[in-house]
C-alpha cells in the first residue's frame, strides 16, 4: 500500500476535492496522483503557501511552507487554515 500524506492542511486544501492520507495499491498510481495534487496546489491554491513532495518509503509526503509575500501585494492574512500564526 502507498499513501499520500500532507503534514498540514491549509484552508485551500480543506476546501478542495483532495483528501489527506489517500491510499493506493501501486506506486505508479500514487506517484501520479501525488504529482497532480502538488501541481494543482502550487498553481491553483491562494499562493500563500508553497508545497513540496518527498518520497519516504511507501509514503509520498507533501509538505507546506509559507511563501514570502511581497508587502505591496499582501492582503494581510493567510488562507484561513489557522496555522500561519
Amino acid at each position: 500500500m502507498f499513501t499520500i500524506s500532507l503534514d498540514k492542511e491549509c484552508g485551500c486544501f480543506k476546501r478542495s476535492m483532495y483528501e489527506n492520507n489517500q491510499s493506493f495499491h501501486d506506486k505508479d498510481t500514487a506517484l501520479i496522483e501525488a504529482t497532480t495534487m502538488l501541481r494543482t496546489m502550487n498553481e491553483d491554491f491562494c499562493q500563500k503557501h508553497a508545497f513540496s513532495l518527498v518520497e519516504e518509503g511507501n509514503t509520498f509526503q507533501i509538505s507546506m511552507s509559507a511563501k514570502p509575500q511581497d508587502p505591496a501585494k499582501s492582503s494581510g492574512g493567510c488562507c484561513g487554515g489557522g496555522h500561519c500564526g
